[in-house]
């Protein structure tokens, strides 16, 4: 429990948010209008390998469990799930091919990534990841990056399944 509780200290500090006290309870940011829809079934390692191997390279390479291990990272703040609920950062679902700046009910976007013109892809997700201040210098985003190239692949492989 110890481990669990040092963990989430270090991912809402990695996320650049104060950690909750001990005794606060837990609950996520739902948006007002919108539920969470039940998850759907689970994929099956044919179909999640098919996903995969449509992508470019190199992500057509990805280890998709390498790629949930690393979005643990990520996950005190972005949902991935069909109307997930935006929390710190914003929903993702849907992110491939949409502007950044743009998920509705999340009002916490920096004017420097509104104003970016990114369109998100395999290639700039790969790189906001690696430092998303080299990208858009200004963001709100304090990630402090994920440096090794072979997780980065893996977690947008993981991204684009989960995602869409």
């Amino acid at each position: 429990m110890k481990d669990a509780n040092l963990f989430a200290l270090l991912a809402l500090v990695a996320c650049g948010q104060p950690a909750p006290p001990p005794d606060a309870p837990k609950a996520d940011v739902v948006a007002p209008d919108v539920a969470p829809t039940p998850a759907p079934q689970a994929r099956t390692e044919a179909e999640i390998a098919a996903k995969i191997a449509t992508l470019p390279a190199p992500y057509n390479a990805g280890a998709y469990e390498n790629g949930r291990r690393m979005f643990a990272q990520c996950r005190s703040c972005h949902t991935v799930e069909l109307n997930g609920v935006n929390r710190v950062g914003p929903a993702l679902h849907g992110m491939f091919g949409r502007p950044a700046g743009v998920v509705p009910g999340f009002n916490s976007y920096s004017a420097p990534l509104k104003q970016s013109g990114i369109i998100w892809d395999e290639a700039r997700l790969d790189a906001w990841v690696e430092n998303p201040r080299d990208v858009v210098p200004g963001t709100n985003m304090v990630y402090p990056g994920l440096r090794k190239p072979e997780d980065r692949r893996d977690l947008v492989a993981y991204l684009k399944v989960e995602t869409e």
